[in-house]
Order: C-alpha cells, then structure tokens, then sequence
C-alpha cells in the first residue's frame, strides 16, 4: 500500500505507484468542468484557477493505491480531477469502515493541512486517479505571489472547516 506522509508534495514523488503529472496548468479546464463540485474553488473564476494552477502538483495513483492513511501527519490536501475515492476509517476495535466515496471535484485532506495533526481517516483509490495536491509550502508561496488568492483560499479553508 502507497503512504503518503508528512512533508511538501514532492515527497510523494519517492511513493511507487503514483505518476507525477507536473503542475495543474494542463488540468485547468477539466478543474473548470468540475468546479461547481469543488466547494473550495467554488467562488473562483476561470482566471484566478489558471492563475493557481501553476502551484498545484499533479499525479496519477492506480486502483487500490491508499492516497491519505489514517493516523499519519500531513501538511498537503488534495483535489480529485478524475477517478473515485474510498474514505475508510477504523472503529474502536481497529476494524477499517468505508465511511464515504468520492469523487472529482471533492478535496481531501484540508483539516492536517492547516493543523498539522494525524489524519482522520485513509483514503483508498477505487480506480484509476487524477488528482492535484496543495501543500503548506505551496499555500505559503501563493499567499506571497498571489494575495488575492491566498487571502480568498484561506478563506474558503476556514469555512469549509468550520462546517
């Protein structure tokens, strides 16, 4: 089973399994095609997505790659562009329960990015994959580069958080 851990985007790139696609900017009209599924971008217009795109990491996992494993520290989200996601949590006895599915236009992960605490649950391709991964790093230098869209990311994070 694929673990992505702690650490920036391009830690996953040492991961066998997953494909490093390069950065959102090719993704950028099948992000548009879904963004009225992605509650996170969904205030954005064409141009601020393209203007994100290019600190995005895009990668490609097969079916049954576990993406996000429960109980692991992580400082990236991701946002699933193509394919469907198995969430699976453990109950008091260890025993994995899938709690959910999802798929394109659904992101994972946005609580450890912003906290920096265990994962809450794993999540397991059901088939092939398409998705792109904000880190904290990367959330850091869009704030810089790009206020606006920092300011307007952070503010979307926070809401959706608090829901």
């Amino acid at each position: 089973m694929l673990k992505l851990m702690s650490g920036s985007a391009k830690a996953i790139d040492r991961y066998a399994g997953l494909t490093h696609l390069g950065d959102g900017v090719p993704y950028v009209s099948r992000i548009l095609e879904i963004v009225d599924r992605v509650q996170l971008l969904g205030d954005f217009s064409a141009e601020e997505i393209a203007r994100l795109a290019p600190f995005l990491s895009c990668y490609s996992a097969p079916a049954a790659t576990e993406i996000i494993v429960e109980g692991t520290e992580g400082d990236f989200m991701l946002l699933l562009i193509s394919g469907f996601v198995e969430v699976v949590k453990k109950d008091a006895f260890g025993t994995p329960k899938t709690v959910g599915l999802v798929g394109p236009g659904n992101t994972l992960g946005e609580m450890s990015m912003i906290d920096g605490l265990p994962r809450s649950a794993s999540c397991i391709a059901v088939e092939d994959l398409i998705f792109a991964v904000l880190d904290r790093e990367s959330l850091t230098r869009i704030i810089t580069d790009e206020p606006r869209i920092g300011t307007k990311i952070l503010v979307e994070l926070v809401q959706l958080l608090s829901q």
